[in-house]
């Protein structure tokens, strides 16, 4: 078995492994501030992004949930994935060679199971059916019913579209060959099992490699070809395994991410092949679901994408087909509406044409038109429901406003609710009162809802403890980040951690009665625990190794969020900067010891202890004078 992954190995790995990189392949971050990017929390829903990450100190902190920690810490929270293996997979991408306690390199690996085995049969896999595409025999059809819906070589390539050769056992054979054993293969969704043995899951199908954010390959969506296919489904995906989960997965993420964050649009479609046309045609921004309807989680992953918050106004676009099946998409959709803050709206052909018939009929200015042409969403879905009444009857145009209001009353933007009553009263030939008040019924329900909503998602979550792991109890409190009397001390702390070299030796000299509060006592004894300031050389490892040191939960949270929290100076924070800090802090400790000596002072006698009052009396003129000089310096670098 593997000694454990040198230190110095660790240090490299978090030096070459930029966090704001590595974060940026599952979150939208955009700049906030100096030295500082903000984004939506991966880990808890918000609405307003409190996931602030600190590239030149490589740390992430989340102040709405108080996560926090390194690059390391990151993967491993977000991935589900443990110490070592997250330290291996940073070192594979920065090119850093892991040594072990044993010596010499990370030997065979025999479980089988672990997450990055799957991704890397996947990844062999995806290779594979690219290679048999371009093979003669079978894959013939797959060719051509590419280029019957408008796609060339490159078009294929671009998207790793792939065939399963029609044997039972070629990909298997292909992966045991590459030192799979069944059981994993098994666990990987590549290959099912019957009372025969193993075989491909896949066989005879157009493939189209299902990716995550970070581009690794998890799953294959798989296409029918053959009229003696034994499965009938035209459309078949890889079931759910430990790293494919359809409801949180995205075809063609990996390709619009960048894109849907620099535009703040999402196209959202039905199928592989619209994907496919979409980017073709100059819509870079469509995404696919993977076997299944548009969810929540599939929500949480485009919010974080378009970083959708209640200060930012993007947009959703579906695009459905126009018959009933695609108008009962989109009420599903508008069901799942308010986890969009971004303006959500549908793009629908008048001949029901998908994106891929269009772009073959069309052309690809026809694509770009339909996306151009949407509308909102909600003024779709209330013509639709209009439709089922008849509404030259007056009971009908009753039914019909009873069934419009909720969804006039559910409208975010109340601002537009007013506009949207009066198009209802216009469509209904009603009176605009009578319209009015059934809307404000039916808002009633809904606003108590929403404010139920509003207190659970307002809570503090709470992480789940880990099966087996000893539950860590928090002993000291934790200070309020603005409070003005300690403010001082907070600010010399984050210096301290983000920037040490700046602080410099000055730090280390201060001792534990120079900080009031417990919480920055015990950062201050943790940096000193980890050889103090003026030792430091990497602020990544830095930040690690006082972490490190603390011995309470809150502490270590308490670094990781100083660590990301921006630096107050109104300039580039130097040197100047921090020994203002340094001499702000003494002068208000010093200024504690004078208000002592004082009250000493005024309990003393001065004849009866003449020698006792004179030595007291000159300490308090020094004092005064350090105090003073202290003040002029604090004075100068925080002008």
């Amino acid at each position: 078995m593997a000694g454990r992954i040198r230190d110095e190995d660790i240090a490299l790995v978090r030096e070459r492994s930029r966090i704001d990189e590595v974060v940026s392949q599952y979150v939208t971050l955009k700049q906030a501030g100096v030295g500082s990017m903000k984004g939506l929390c991966p880990f808890h829903d918000e609405k307003s992004p409190s996931f602030n990450v600190r590239p030149h100190v490589g740390f992430w902190h989340c102040f709405g949930c108080g996560e926090g920690g390194d690059v390391i810490s990151f993967l491993q929270k977000i991935e589900g994935i443990g110490f070592a293996e997250a330290v291996e997979r940073l070192a594979l991408k920065a090119g850093v060679q892991l040594r072990y306690e044993d010596g010499g390199a990370r030997p065979e690996r025999r479980d089988h199971n672990t997450r990055a085995r799957l991704v890397e049969a996947h990844r062999i896999a995806a290779e594979f059916y690219q290679e048999q595409l371009l093979a003669a025999g079978d894959a013939a059809k797959g060719r051509d019913f590419l280029s019957s819906r408008g796609f060339d070589k490159a078009a294929a390539e671009q998207f790793s579209v792939g065939f399963a050769p029609r044997g039972n056992s070629a990909l298997l054979d292909h992966l045991r060959g590459k030192g799979f054993n069944d059981e994993e293969l098994q666990a990987s969704g590549l290959v099912a099992t019957s009372a025969r043995g193993p075989y491909d899951r896949f066989r005879g199908r157009l493939l189209w490699p299902i990716r995550e954010l970070s581009g690794d390959v998890v799953g294959f969506g798989a296409r029918r070809l053959f009229d003696d296919d034994r499965v009938e489904a035209k459309y078949l995906n890889t079931p759910e395994t430990a790293i494919y989960h359809k409801s949180q997965l995205l075809y063609g993420v990996d390709l619009a991410r960048r894109e849907i964050a620099k535009r703040a649009q999402a196209v959202v479609v039905e199928g592989y092949t619209d994907v496919m046309a979409c980017h073709l045609a100059g819509v870079p921004t469509a995404v696919a679901t993977c076997g299944t309807a548009f969810g929540e989680d599939h929500a949480r992953v485009m919010r974080r994408l378009m970083l959708d918050h209640d200060e930012f106004r993007g947009e959703v676009i579906f695009t459905f087909d126009g018959d009933e099946a695609g108008q009962r998409a989109a009420l599903r959709a508008f069901e799942g509406d308010q986890q969009f803050v971004a303006q959500t709206y549908v793009a629908i052909e008048p001949d029901g044409l998908d994106p891929c018939d269009l772009r073959l009929a069309k052309g690809d200015a026809a694509v770009r038109d339909l996306v151009a042409r949407r509308v909102p969403l909600y003024r779709f879905v209330l013509t639709n429901v209009l439709r089922r009444y008849d509404l030259d009857r007056a009971d009908g145009r009753v039914d019909a406003l009873r069934a419009a209001a909720p969804l006039v009353a559910s409208i975010r933007d109340k601002a537009k609710v007013a506009a949207f009553s009066r198009e209802l009263t216009g469509m209904l030939g009603m009176d605009m009162e009578e319209v009015r008040a059934e809307v404000g019924r039916a808002a009633d329900p809904r606003r108590q809802g929403q404010q139920g909503r509003g207190n659970r998602a307002g809570q503090r979550p709470v992480a789940p403890a880990t099966a087996g792991a000893p539950v860590a109890v928090a002993t000291i409190p934790m200070p309020h980040p603005n409070d003005p009397r300690i403010s001082s001390e907070r600010e010399l702390l984050k210096c301290a951690i983000q920037m040490p070299t700046a602080v410099g030796p000055e730090f280390d000299v201060l001792e534990d009665t120079d900080f009031t509060h417990p919480a920055y006592v015990a950062i201050r004894q943790a940096i000193g625990a980890a050889g103090g300031a003026g030792t430091a050389v990497g602020s990544d490892v830095w930040v690690s190794n006082v972490q490190d040191k603390a011995t309470d939960d809150a502490v270590r949270s308490l670094v990781s969020a100083l660590a990301v929290e921006p630096v107050r100076s109104t300039g580039e924070p130097g040197p100047k900067y921090a020994g203002a800090l340094v001499a702000r802090v003494q002068e208000l400790s010093i200024g504690r010891k004078v208000n002592d000596l004082k009250s000493r002072l005024q309990r003393t006698n001065p004849v009866e202890q003449t020698e006792t009052y004179n030595r007291m009396f000159g300490e308090l003129v020094g004092l005064e004078k350090l105090r003073q000089d202290l003040r002029a310096r604090a004075a100068g670098g925080l002008a």
